[in-house]
Formats: C-alpha cells, sequence, structure tokens
C-alpha cells in the first residue's frame, strides 16, 4: 500500500508540472517537431546557396592547422545587398537584417569568425594583407564588418563530377603499377607526354622570372605572371589566375636595380663564355649513359634478336669444348661481328708473339 501511494503522488506532481508548463506555453510557438527541424534547414541551405554562388569572393587558408574557406564581413553585407532574392529562402526570416542573419549562423556553428595571425606589418610592405593565408578563431562570435572574416564550419556537398571522379583514383593508381608491361609505344607516348609537361612548366617559370626581373629593374615594379602557380592553398581556379596581384610593397631604390642589373650582366656573359660547343657536346653524350635513351631504342624485337644471340654464342662455346680439332671449331662457329674481331685479335695476337719467339731463338 504504501509504494502504490508513493507512485500516485509521483504522478500527480508531474501533472501538476506539465498543467504548469502548458499554461505559461506561448500558443503561436507550439509547432510540431518537423516544423522547428524545417526552419533549422532553411538557414543550412541558404549558407549552402552563398557559399556556392560564383559571386560571393572567398578564398582558401589555415585554420588551426586546417584547410578552411574564408571571406570577409563587408563581402558578405555587399554580396546581400545584390542579391536579395535569397533572403526568400529563409521564408518568415526573410525580412531579417544581414547582422541578424549571419549571427544566427554563428550561433548554428555554420560559421566562424576568425582573425589574421599576423596583425603586425611586415617589413617593406604599406599594410598588411588583404586576405591572409593563416588565420586564429576569435574569441568574440559577433558578425562585424569592419576587418573582420568569417570560415565557414560545414563540409560542402560534393558534386556528382568529384564523386564519380573519386572512383577512379584506384584505376589510375592500378594503371601505374602496371606500366613495365605496357606495350613500347604506350611507354613512349606516356614519356613523351610527360616530358612534354614538364617543359612547359619550366618555360613558364623561366618566363615569370624574366618578366618579374625585366619589370623589377627597368621600370621598379614587381609583376608575377600566374601569381598563384606555386600557391599551396590556391583552388584549380586561382591557380591559373594569369593578371598578376597588385603591388603592395615600397619601391625598390635605383642603387639595387642598379646593382643587380650588373649582376645579370655578368652572369649571361660567363654562361655564353664558359658554353660547351658541339663536339664537347657530343663528348659529353658518349660519356653519360642515358637511362632515356636505353627507353627509346628498346623494342622487342630487338631485345628478342639479342637473346637469340646470346643463346647461339652460348651453344657455339659448348660445342667447341667438346670438338678437339681447330676445323671442327671454324664450322660450327657462327657468332655476331664481335666474336670474330676478338678471335681475329687474339690470332693477330697469337701470330705476333709466334715471330718474336723465332726471332730470339735465331739470335
Amino acid at each position: 500500500m504504501k509504494k502504490a501511494g508513493g507512485t500516485d503522488k509521483k504522478r500527480i506532481r508531474r501533472s501538476s508540472a506539465a498543467i504548469a508548463n502548458g499554461s505559461n506555453r506561448d500558443p503561436s510557438n507550439d509547432t510540431p517537431p518537423k516544423k522547428q527541424a524545417a526552419k533549422k534547414d532553411v538557414f543550412q541551405l541558404f549558407a549552402e546557396k552563398v557559399r556556392d554562388h560564383k559571386e560571393m569572393e572567398s578564398r582558401w587558408a589555415v585554420l588551426q592547422e586546417t584547410r578552411v574557406e574564408y571571406f570577409r564581413g563587408k563581402d558578405l553585407v555587399g554580396f546581400l545587398k545584390n542579391h536579395a532574392e535569397l533572403k526568400d529562402i529563409l521564408e518568415d526570416d526573410n525580412n531579417l537584417e544581414v547582422e541578424d542573419i549571419a549571427n544566427i549562423l554563428l550561433r548554428k556553428n555554420l560559421l566562424v569568425r576568425c582573425d589574421r595571425v599576423v596583425k603586425t606589418v611586415r617589413p617593406g610592405k604599406k599594410k598588411l594583407s588583404t586576405w591572409p593565408a593563416h588565420l586564429e578563431i576569435y574569441p568574440d562570435q559577433v558578425f562585424s564588418d569592419n576587418d573582420a572574416f568569417f570560415a565557414w564550419a560545414f563540409v560542402k556537398q560534393r558534386p556528382l563530377w568529384q564523386t564519380l571522379l573519386s572512383f577512379s583514383w584506384p584505376v589510375l593508381t592500378l594503371a601505374i603499377c602496371l606500366f613495365p608491361v605496357y606495350p613500347h609505344k604506350c611507354k613512349l607516348f606516356i614519356l613523351y607526354t610527360c616530358a612534354g609537361i614538364l617543359l612547359v612548366i619550366l618555360c613558364l617559370l623561366l618566363l615569370r622570372a624574366i618578366a618579374f626581373g625585366a619589370s623589377w629593374i627597368l621600370l621598379g615594379k614587381r609583376v608575377w605572371f600566374f601569381p598563384n602557380i606555386l600557391a599551396e592553398e590556391a583552388t584549380l581556379q586561382e591557380l591559373f589566375q594569369f593578371w598578376p596581384k597588385k603591388d603592395e610593397e615600397e619601391r625598390p631604390k635605383w642603387t639595387a636595380r642598379l646593382f643587380y642589373a650588373l649582376v645579370a650582366v655578368v652572369v649571361m656573359l660567363l654562361l655564353k663564355h664558359h658554353a660547351p660547343d658541339e663536339a664537347a657536346r657530343a663528348r659529353y653524350h658518349k660519356r653519360v649513359s642515358n637511362i632515356i635513351d636505353d627507353v627509346l631504342e628498346w623494342s622487342p624485337t630487338l631485345a628478342l634478336s639479342g637473346m637469340m644471340e646470346k643463346q647461339t654464342l652460348v651453344n657455339v662455346t659448348e660445342s667447341s669444348d667438346n670438338t678437339d680439332g681447330s676445323n671442327s671449331t671454324s664450322e660450327n662457329l657462327t657468332p655476331s661481328g664481335d666474336l670474330v674481331e676478338e678471335v681475329m685479335y687474339e690470332h693477330e695476337g697469337e701470330e705476333v708473339k709466334n715471330v718474336e719467339e723465332t726471332g730470339q731463338d735465331q739470335d
């Protein structure tokens, strides 16, 4: 009876608490849990649309040893002013200001406010970098458009072509492992293709260096064509950006420009004076064993004929050991030209030795 009375008291307390909570609940907010979850997905969808938009300027940087995509606060304000139709995704919250929307994204962990790691101007520069390469988390997670950076905190949904491309990596790895058993023509095609790509890269880097040196010495400006070609954090689209960045550093002194101009002239004169001629190049080529030449000159037919020649030489030597007379060896011996020359050379040496011995005996 005591246990039953205790359970009745607990039921009375729970029912009274439920009535109290029901009296304090706002009927306007009485929505099913599915609709509340849908409202949360609305901001997720809005963030994905903004991130995937082409006119939303962003960069890649390193945030605590993690590569993230980030943008500036003022860029988000200007972007939403020009594309106000994207707010319709928010449905009931489409009248919110940009600052309120960004704060909601921060609270939902869709954005993270960051700050630049290097906060001092480096020597030789007039101002801080517009897009820093290294970031750190800002302690106050509140939106601001005054030199504030915000990184996307959710994983971007991959398109279909990237998913299909990921399945091709094992096939490519297997193809690389099977390279030794490829036909000879396929090996030559791959060799020429890789050599051509490497030559294009080296020529591009050389032209960039020549253009930079000429503009720096003659005009006093730093011009790097394809500025992101060696960047580690650049995307594929930014990697082939042709137009150079603006020169934010101070103009070099004329004494330094004159000194490096003299150094460049001296280096070119030395290279011209010590450049090897055609005869020296031919001598160097004979001395050095080039693996690429061996690959180019190799073919299955030549390799098979060489194996057959080696096999005939082995058979000839075995037959010559079994026979006693020199006549039988000359009849069975059908070697290549190198072996004939060696035999003739040895025969001539024996004749010379015999002549010298007879001369000594006569004396």
